[in-house]
């Protein structure tokens, strides 16, 4: 199935919302889901006999800026049998100023090395995942303040002591 295909199948399935736009900028197309449903738009592609995306070769976090005050998750999925992939994305605006963090539905029951790619883009970018099932920092130490590749990062002073660059 090519981009349009796998398009209008998630229309037919979920109706015209479920598709928020498309960025075709890119080497690959996206398409970019509605946020709140994008745990089963991928539970869809990948048991649905004609797309099969059996593996998720990454996940993403990504902060659009202080401007935009927007993170993201991009997905790159990939069907094996059928040797294509595809890549989707969500956006949410989110105000930095609010203690709470940007989150989205977890994709961890779909593929479980989602598991690790989501731990990394909460770590790193502060990007929650609801429903994930170990939510934790996995390269960070716990008690690690901040979140080192979101825009607006302030590089904390000293760690236990220890001068950081």
């Amino acid at each position: 199935m090519g981009f349009e295909d796998i398009k209008a199948l998630l229309i037919n399935k979920f109706g015209e919302g479920i598709i928020v736009g498309e960025d075709i900028t890119g080497l690959q197309p996206a398409l970019i889901i509605s946020p709140e449903r994008i745990a089963e738009v991928c539970l869809e592609l990948r048991d649905n006999e004609k797309t099969w995306f059996d593996q998720l070769s990454c996940l993403s976090g990504v902060d659009y800026g202080i401007e935009e005050n927007m993170f993201g998750v991009v997905y790159h999925l990939a069907s094996i049998p059928y040797k294509t992939q595809l890549t989707l994305k969500v956006r949410k605006y989110h105000d930095r100023s609010r203690d709470e963090l940007p989150s989205f539905p977890t994709v961890s029951s779909v593929w479980k090395t989602a598991d690790w790619h989501e731990r990394e883009a909460y770590d790193l970018l502060g990007i929650g995942f609801e429903g994930h099932p170990d939510l934790r920092r996995i390269l960070l130490p716990d008690d690690w303040e901040g979140y080192p590749l979101r825009k607006d990062y302030k590089v904390q002073e000293y760690y236990h002591g220890i001068k950081v660059d």
